[in-house]
């Protein structure tokens, strides 16, 4: 009677403790996987926006989940045609050449 009851004692605070663990900031492997696509699919969504052919985008984040850049770039591609939305060029890189050619 004594074990059980001493290994009720300890199992309750070991259950507590470990629920904490997303509190002290540890990720499991499926929030990070989650993250990645989240992150793919933005960086496909802002080359998309900002006219850059996907060919591009895999070239400069190289990085990135391919499968979720891809998706990201899509799903903005079909966004901007629904409603008619014109790409918007970059503004620092236009400004970096134009300083660059006033040099």
């Amino acid at each position: 009677m004594r074990r059980s009851a001493l290994a009720l004692v300890l199992a309750f605070p070991a259950t507590v403790l470990l629920a904490g663990c997303d509190m002290l900031g540890i990720e499991s492997a499926e929030k990070i996987a989650a993250s990645r696509e989240a992150d793919g699919k933005a960086i496909g969504s802002a080359c998309r926006h900002a006219g850059r052919a996907i060919e591009d985008c895999f070239s400069i984040y190289r990085k990135a989940d391919r499968a979720a850049v891809f998706a990201g770039w899509r799903d903005m591609n079909d966004y901007m045609r629904e409603n008619k939305i014109e790409p918007v060029a970059p503004q620092l890189a236009a400004q970096a050449k134009v300083e660059t050619e006033k040099r």
